[in-house]
């Protein structure tokens, strides 16, 4: 069997509307050493799609970290090729709380260093000694404590549409550059202050607590689960929901809502407004946070340079990009000089 996708985004969209059915999104990680990376990864390839799984996963010597959709016609067969995994045995699946059929399009298994990228190579850390991990419950009783440091593990582009009302919401563009802002800014309270961190789905939160337990701090703290099992409880269970706002998602839904508070703005006017978008000029693809009324002056674009590119005919636009890579903008996620309001770097 051909370990790749034999069929295009766009073909498999249409398939995917062709058929109908319900697609759940869901995601899970696990922290294990994995002896062979490439055996593993073409296990799963192998079983998954068989049953039309599409997603993005990672392996790597010390785990797992996935996301993907399934159709919910084959999420019990997928459940079953997950627990016959010894360590991935009942591990916790993170079922979205808002699916779209076409979350993902592809089936992409890479093999990668890490299965989040933290930059602690070096330290030997044990992954065995992390934060404690709190409920629904117990979380929101902690973080009302005047001894709790409540701290957004994410990068700026997600905590600015959605976070926990009194977060520190460190303005960082990736995880690795949080972990050593954070050793910094907590220093002093190493031993006196409970530290209290949350993230989407949990998995950055088990490295940062065991990162910041293994530099010495007492009282550190992790939501179980994340937002999205957050979200899941206080629901079932009619807990106070004290999230602010929509979870970022790294797929094409780029968020979910979590409640109806809107807490960012738009990057082009400064008007409320909570949708994430990319730029259209296929050359820019800049992420932004963008309102239905700029979106229509500007054709979707982020500014009216691309705008003017955007509305050139396409063979044109492929001359205008031939011998170019894709510009640093695509990396910048709101940062780019051309956005009036945008969230600026301290």
């Amino acid at each position: 069997m051909e370990l790749y996708n034999k069929l295009s985004a766009k073909q498999r969209a249409a398939l995917i509307k062709k058929a109908g059915g319900k697609r759940l999104t869901l995601s899970f990680y696990k922290y294990h050493i994995i002896k062979n990376c490439e055996l593993f990864r073409d296990h799963l390839y192998i079983n998954w799609s068989e049953l039309d799984v599409l997603g993005r996963i990672y392996v790597a010597k010390e785990g797992i970290n996935a996301q993907l959709s399934v159709a919910s016609e084959n999420f019990e067969k997928f459940k079953k090729t997950i627990d016959q995994i010894t360590f991935l045995n009942n591990v916790r699946l993170n079922i979205a709380i808002e699916h779209d059929n076409f979350s993902f399009l592809k089936l992409k298994i890479k093999l990668r260093k890490n299965i989040v990228a933290d930059g602690l190579d070096s330290l030997n850390i044990d992954l065995n000694n992390t934060g404690e991990h709190l409920n629904a419950k117990d979380f929101n009783k902690m973080i009302e404590s005047h001894e709790t440091l409540l701290v957004d593990m994410r990068n700026h582009y997600e905590s600015e549409i959605g976070h926990f009302q009194g977060a520190i919401l460190p303005d960082v563009d990736s995880f690795r550059e949080s972990l050593p802002i954070i050793e910094k800014t907590f220093e002093e309270h190493k031993k006196s202050k409970n530290i209290v961190m949350y993230c989407t789905g949990g998995i950055r939160c088990e490295k940062a607590s065991a990162f910041l337990k293994h530099k010495g701090y007492d009282r550190v703290y992790q939501l179980d689960g994340g937002i999205i099992e957050y979200a899941r409880q206080v629901k079932d269970q009619g807990i106070e929901n004290k999230f602010l706002g929509k979870n970022f998602v790294f797929d094409q839904r780029r968020s979910e809502v979590i409640t109806n508070t809107i807490v960012s703005n738009c990057h082009q006017c400064g008007e409320k407004s909570n949708e994430h978008v990319n730029c259209a000029n296929e050359a820019c693809h800049l992420l932004f946070i963008q309102c239905k009324s700029c979106s229509t002056k500007y054709d979707a674009c982020c500014s009216i340079d691309c705008q003017k590119i955007n509305a050139l005919p396409f063979e044109q636009q492929k001359h205008l990009r031939k011998g170019k890579g894709n510009s640093n903008k695509i990396f910048k996620k709101g940062r780019s000089e051309v956005l009036k309001f945008k969230k600026t770097s301290s």
